[in-house]
């Protein structure tokens, strides 16, 4: 697609945006060690790249290459698209057979009622369930 320019610096990264014409936008991730604690971080750049004949699409993979100042926030252009991504997948049509229905979803299935439980006895209510066998206490009058 474009001729060698000489060594410059060329990255890799996943496209995620290719709506405006001509320009895609590349999510490159570098992993550094962090310089005090020493646990490997990734961080993530997103970087406008020029596409000249809009053959990149989200998910693809590309490298990408420095160059002049080709608008306000453009610096690189698209070299190669290394692999393909799964990409948008659109629904055109009802009868579409490549595409099959998902099955109807199914009621949940209804339990059989448990054996009814009595409620144990408790020493404070005794054998009854009224509280009748214990002495209340009566205040003094």
């Amino acid at each position: 697609m474009t001729r060698p320019r000489g060594n410059r610096h060329r990255l890799r990264g996943i496209v995620v945006r290719d709506k405006a014409a001509r320009t895609i936008t590349v999510q490159v991730t570098r992993r550094f060690r962090h310089p005090r604690y020493g646990k490997m971080v990734r961080r993530n750049t997103r970087i406008a790249a020029h596409d000249e004949v809009n053959e990149a699409r989200v998910g693809d993979t590309v490298e990408i290459e420095s160059c002049r100042p080709l608008s306000r926030t453009k610096r690189w252009r698209l070299v190669r698209v290394v692999q393909r991504g799964p990409g948008e997948q659109l629904v055109t049509g009802v009868e579409d057979a490549s595409v099959p229905e998902a099955p109807a979803p199914q009621a949940p299935a209804v339990e059989a009622p448990a054996a009814e439980v009595l409620p144990a006895e408790t020493p404070a209510t005794g054998p009854s369930g009224d509280g009748a066998d214990h002495a209340e206490a009566t205040p003094a009058s």
